[in-house]
């Protein structure tokens, strides 16, 4: 990918996080929601948006998932007034499925009861 896209997809993640957390008052969202990733497409037009909550919660996310699809409007007009682009791309907002993949293992992991080793007694 191009240093283009490159700076396109940091740009569109670094000010999404900022309108997601600092201007939105809908309490649907959690503080906890963070933009992971940002992938705009090669003529501009559409973007993938990544959501991970920092939770087990998939019905939070869900539920986040669609406030944000319906305030793609007032998203947009946010983001046109912070970043310079040929074309405002239509947001695409879906779960990051990797975040919650690793929350799930962490969950597991917390779960299992491991023995200790026998040379194990120095902690």
């Amino acid at each position: 990918m191009s240093k283009r896209f490159d700076r396109a997809n940091s740009q569109l993640q670094k000010n999404l996080s900022i309108i997601i957390q600092n201007k939105m008052n809908d309490p649907r969202i959690s503080p906890f929601v963070y933009v992971s990733e940002a992938n705009v497409t090669p003529d501009f037009q559409y973007c993938k948006v990544k959501i991970a909550l920092d939770s087990e919660e998939q019905k939070e996310l869900e539920e986040t998932i669609k406030v944000l699809q319906k305030s793609e409007g007032f998203i947009k007009r946010e983001l046109a007034n912070m970043v310079d682009m040929p074309y405002m791309p239509k947001l695409q907002f879906e779960i990051d499925k990797g975040r919650q993949a690793s929350i799930r293992v962490n969950e597991i992991l917390k779960t299992l009861n491991i023995p200790k080793e026998e040379g194990d007694d120095e902690e």
